[in-house]
C-alpha cells in the first residue's frame, strides 16, 4: 500500500486544479482570461506556487463555479 502524501497531509484525497483545467472548466476560455479570473480577490487562494503555475483545490474551484458561474455549475 503506498503512501500518498496529499491523503495524509488533509486526511481525505485531495484534487488538484491547475490553470488548464480551470480553462476547460470554464468551458476553454483563453489563458488570459484564466489569469484575469483567478487573479481576483473574489477567486480563492492557490494552495501552492509552482514553477510551472498555481494549483487550486479543485473543490474551492467548483464551490466559486457555484456562486460565479452558476450556468455551469452543473457540468463537473
Amino acid at each position: 500500500m503506498s503512501h500518498d502524501p496529499l491523503t495524509g497531509a488533509y486526511g481525505r484525497d485531495v484534487k488538484l486544479m491547475g490553470a488548464h483545467e480551470i480553462r476547460m472548466r470554464l468551458g476553454g476560455i483563453s489563458r488570459q482570461r484564466v489569469y484575469a479570473i483567478t487573479s481576483h480577490r473574489s477567486f480563492p487562494a492557490p494552495i501552492a506556487e509552482l514553477q510551472q503555475g498555481n494549483v487550486w483545490l479543485a473543490e474551492d474551484v467548483e464551490r466559486w463555479v457555484r456562486k460565479h458561474r452558476p450556468e455551469l455549475a452543473d457540468e463537473e
